[in-house]
């Protein structure tokens, strides 16, 4: 822990977590359904399984299809999803007054995410956060993603922090697996996007915060 009580680094989870991007990966997913005939599907059915990545929302449009079929469809729906990839999307509320705070405390923050590097680049970009961010690691920047520790501890070692001075914030109970092979503090972020039957209690997460803006309480960011 940094002296000014956050941790050296603090990372995060990108869908879910840091950015609603929900909206734009439905429209997406619509361009396919459309595409296949099938009717178009609201926001509430998609948004739970957001966090899952692009074969469970797959999964949620096209149950009558096998896992070979869907695949299938995996390529067209990233393709269209690059073509409009922060068109709707935005940090959540809170969410800068966070990144604000680590920052004011000199201490710097980075993005480990399963979303493609190509895709997750242009989240970031278009949010403004490039000079910002410290890392940006997506599920094809090592060979292994979470649930494993690799990316985590990929970003410690390249920025020079050990796990015990850093802390990882996510949604999903991957981010907390993994956080917790890498030895690092996790943070569940209950504001994010997860399924009914899902619930954090069970991911055995060092803390959890209901909102972004409780991030700032005392102690939560601290390693």
């Amino acid at each position: 822990m940094s002296d000014s009580g956050i941790a050296k680094l603090v990372l995060f989870d990108l869908d879910g977590t840091l950015v609603d991007s929900a909206a734009d990966l439905l429209n997406a997913l619509n361009r396919i359904l459309a595409r296949e005939g099938k009717p178009t599907l609201p926001l509430a059915t998609i948004r739970p399984v957001v966090s899952k990545g692009g074969r469970a929302m797959l999964r949620v449009a096209f149950p009558e299809r096998d896992d070979a079929e869907r695949e299938e469809l995996l390529p067209p729906f990233l393709a269209a999803y690059a073509e409009a990839v922060a068109e709707h999307s935005t940090a959540f509320d809170g969410i800068e007054e966070v990144l604000g705070a680590i920052e004011g405390k000199g201490s710097r923050w980075g993005i480990v995410t399963n979303k493609p590097f190509y895709l997750a680049v242009g989240v970031v970009a278009t949010l403004g956060w490039n000079e910002r961010c410290a890392i940006l690691l997506g599920a094809d920047s090592l060979p292994k993603k979470k649930p494993d520790p690799d990316q985590l501890l990929h970003a410690c070692e390249r920025l020079g922090v050990t796990p015990a001075e850093c802390i990882y914030v996510g949604d999903d109970e991957r981010d907390i697996v993994a956080a917790r092979a890498a030895g690092i503090k996790s943070v569940a972020a209950l504001w994010g996007y997860r399924e009914a039957h899902e619930d954090p209690r069970d991911w055995r997460a060092d803390a959890s915060a209901e909102f972004p803006r409780d991030l700032l309480k005392p102690g939560l960011l601290a390693a």
